[in-house]
């Protein structure tokens, strides 16, 4: 049986959790990025299918081959964040089913003879990685800004193309979002919004 987190530990993951568009002078080490990693990679996928694929973007020069693709109100705070992340989804993610799948390979032949359904999974299930990467790095002590609001084409070529230069694992990733990453100034945060409330969103039946 799982033990409950206690309040401090669900406060720095969800009740006072903030998404961030200022940021403080501040790196995050490689390791860091490694253990965000290394931490997020255990939340569960269908079929362990485990289709993220993540692009951490840590420096000016890497930053400048995002900032054609980004809308106007994502440039600055992207272009000051230490770090922003690429969060997409491979489509072919099905290529290593047998390595985390190993007692029904055979799901490999499942997606490879569907696009249609291997594309819904890697789109829905790198979608839930990229929730986890989000709580992991709060976990880890980084806040998180993130964002749509970027045009998925330029990036997909910039950064998941063959012709870019591109390693050819990532040459069938899709973008999803991205997710800018560092330490946040809590002193240039906006008014929290409102949430809905439970009978507004859920029903018990």
């Amino acid at each position: 049986m799982t033990t409950p987190l206690a309040k401090d530990a669900l406060d720095v993951l969800f009740h006072e959790a903030r998404t961030h568009n200022a940021w403080l002078d501040k790196p995050v080490p490689d390791d860091v990025l490694r253990l965000l990693y290394e931490t997020m990679k255990y939340g569960p996928t269908s079929a362990n299918s485990n289709p993220a694929r993540i692009v951490f973007l840590r420096t000016p020069e890497a930053k400048q081959r995002l900032l054609p693709a980004l809308s106007p109100a994502n440039v600055d705070k992207t272009m000051q964040a230490p770090v922003t992340a690429i969060v997409g989804y491979d489509l072919k993610f099905y290529e290593h089913t047998p390595k985390l799948f190993p007692h029904n390979p055979a799901m490999r032949e499942l997606f490879s003879n569907s696009p249609q359904l291997a594309e819904v999974t890697a789109f829905r299930n790198g979608s839930l990685q990229g929730g986890y990467l989000i709580l992991a790095a709060r976990a880890l002590g980084l806040d998180c800004g993130p964002m749509s609001g970027f045009d998925n084409a330029k990036v997909d070529a910039e950064f998941f193309s063959a012709s870019a230069g591109n390693p050819p694992a990532f040459i069938q990733v899709k973008s999803n979002f991205l997710c800018n990453l560092g330490y946040g100034d809590p002193s240039k945060l906006f008014p929290r919004n409102p949430r809905l409330a439970f009978n507004e969103a859920c029903r018990l039946l």
